[in-house]
């Protein structure tokens, strides 16, 4: 079983042979809920690509431990990058799209109140929603052992949509009726790739034709039709694929 991962704020300055100490609330779930003990494997990052693997050298109380370093590794950037605009879903399901997305492979989260969204980002409830979206985006990252965690950003309008894929490289939208399947679809080999999830109720004609006016097709995936919190998934997972990101 590979190492686990914790998350520091900076890796600025570190270098192999050095010593690293871990505290605070990643520290304690180090110590106190993974019982780590001296001479056992860890890595270390800040999220942004940045890595340090070495060893536990000793722990204290129950919120901190001493690393000593190995190796320092830096993450490429991805290429190309992968960005899904999502859909707000009901209830929970936004976190366990965040999740398995995360947990793929994805680069970028968009949050997207798109007109048939039953769920409304607003206010204080906005704020906290997406708080939720960033932490799961987070413990999934040190979960699936990743160096790099994906980016969630604020939620965007469809106008601010529409901008983000006529930046594209390649942009689409996943769409039950589109023409052409993703699976056979031009992709490029570097620059931005930006898929749109839609609702459960879909997206409406007038966010299609916002989105064909910058570029966007519509692509379908397969013959059955994915809730909008697993075809993030299943999209990401295809374009790994096919883009040499999984080889």
């Amino acid at each position: 079983m590979t190492a686990p991962v914790f998350l520091v704020e900076s890796l600025e300055g570190v270098a192999p042979g050095g010593l690293v100490t871990l505290d605070g609330p990643e520290g304690r779930h180090a110590v106190s809920v993974r019982r780590l003990q001296p001479g056992e494997e860890i890595v270390l990052t800040d999220g942004h690509g940045r890595g340090a693997a070495g060893s536990v050298l000793a722990t204290e109380g129950k919120d901190r431990l001493t690393v000593e370093v190995r190796e320092c590794v830096a993450e490429p950037e991805p290429a190309p990058r992968i960005t899904v605009v999502q859909a707000l879903p009901k209830g929970d399901r936004g976190e366990l799209a965040v999740e398995t997305m995360t947990e793929t492979g994805v680069d970028a989260v968009v949050p997207w109140a798109a007109a048939r969204c039953i769920t409304q980002w607003k206010g204080e409830r906005g704020a906290k929603s997406l708080a939720k979206w960033r932490s799961t985006a987070r413990e999934a990252g040190k979960q699936s052992r990743r160096l790099r965690f994906p980016e969630v950003a604020e939620a965007a309008t469809t106008r601010q949509v529409a901008a983000l894929l006529a930046a594209a490289d390649f942009a689409a939208v996943l769409h039950e009726e589109g023409a052409e399947p993703l699976a056979t679809a031009e992709l490029p080999a570097r620059g931005s790739i930006v898929l749109v999830v839609g609702p459960e109720g879909g997206v409406s004609p007038q966010e299609l034709e916002a989105f064909a006016e910058a570029g966007a097709k519509p692509y379908r995936l397969g013959r059955s039709v994915l809730r909008t919190s697993t075809a993030g998934t299943a999209a990401t997972a295809l374009l790994l694929g096919r883009t040499g990101r999984w080889s």
